[in-house]
């Protein structure tokens, strides 16, 4: 394993059969130095320097708005600067309390979850015109909560699926029908659950909260939206909620891929097929082209992750997806060694 993991990844957005193109995606390499203890706590990891007290992460998010572009754009835009405040706010909690992290998974993963669920939340004030302690629109001295003008009308959200990665982790955060999968080995690991009305928890929460889950051209909360989570959707709280799912994996020498895309990829393709399809892209471009050279990697898309992306897309347009598709596939593995075809 890399002491310091390089971004490799490829990424494709197309419209598609649909009339407008309503969802986003960001990548952002280098985007925070997160200190090693949030990752392993006390534990000693193989390949890690341990003279090193951070780690570099690089984030990856994909963002399927509906009713409108305007939610999936600002998170676009917002979403991984939110993190770096809650990730901030977080430390300085443990600082201010002296709380020494166990180093636990259990602590670690807890850990996680509430800098993602505050990041989720804030942005999804900021859309709804609701801005609190330090967030936009709050008061100079951010000692309380003033509205400003909402990002985009009341019926328009987004799902949100994004991925931190550095040399040690791979943590996703998931609110929606968007999907994360990992390809460990030849073993397709899906790394989020989709949030549909028809998930059995997902629904008795929406009964719970006073709505109906109707089935109208698939299951739909009050027969509009087919997703039980998302940003934004103020018309619909509280039976939409912006609470994200996260998990916190471990990065292993088998990890091949990570595939981040919106429904218009699943609605078509299994996780198999698309982990599958992937690889293959990835295996077919550095024997054609042999490896990428050292002083490139790393700097814009990489060729043999953007070949899988692009090709996905297209596949998924071929097998009948009729949405807007967005694919982000990275590839996990350090070095590749092939001989260039002659």
């Amino acid at each position: 394993m890399a002491v310091e993991y390089l971004p490799l990844w490829g990424c494709s957005s197309i419209c598609g059969r649909r009339a407008e193109m309503e969802d986003a995606f960001v990548v952002v390499p280098r985007f925070l130095p997160i200190p090693r203890r949030m990752l392993t706590g006390d534990r000693m990891v193989d390949g890690l320097n341990l003279s090193s007290s951070h780690l570099t992460a690089h984030f990856f998010g994909v963002y399927d708005g509906h009713g409108g572009a305007q939610v999936a754009n600002y998170c676009k835009e917002r979403m991984h600067f939110a993190l770096v405040e809650e990730v901030g706010n977080l430390l300085e909690e443990d600082l201010g309390s002296n709380n020494s992290n166990s180093g636990s998974g259990v602590d670690l993963m807890k850990q996680w979850e509430k800098a993602f669920t505050r990041t989720f939340l804030k942005v999804d004030d900021e859309v709804g015109g609701r801005a609190g302690r330090g967030g936009i629109g709050s008061s100079l001295d951010g000692s309380e909560e003033i509205c400003v003008e909402p990002v985009a009308p009341e019926t328009v959200g987004t799902t949100a699926v994004v991925a931190v990665i550095c040399s040690s982790h791979i943590i996703i955060s998931n609110c929606g029908d968007s999907r994360a999968v990992l390809l460990r080995g030849k073993q397709p690991v899906p790394l989020s659950v989709d949030h549909k009305p028809n998930r059995e928890d997902e629904y008795a929460r929406i009964e719970a909260a006073g709505g109906k889950v109707i089935q109208w051209n698939g299951y739909r909360v009050f027969g509009v939206l087919a997703m039980s989570r998302s940003i934004g959707d103020r018309y619909l709280k509280p039976m939409i909620i912006p609470d994200p799912e996260v998990t916190f994996v471990p990065r292993t020498r088998e990890d091949e891929c990570l595939i981040l895309a919106s429904d218009g990829l699943w609605d078509v393709m299994s996780n198999e097929e698309a982990c599958d399809v992937a690889r293959k892209c990835i295996l077919h471009w550095h024997r054609r082209n042999g490896v990428t050279p050292s002083i490139e990697r790393g700097i814009g898309a990489d060729p043999a992750a953007q070949a899988a992306a692009d090709y996905l897309s297209k596949y998924a347009i071929q097998k009948g997806s009729k949405d807007n598709i967005t694919v982000i596939v990275v590839d996990l593995k350090a070095q590749r060694k092939f001989k260039r075809k002659t």
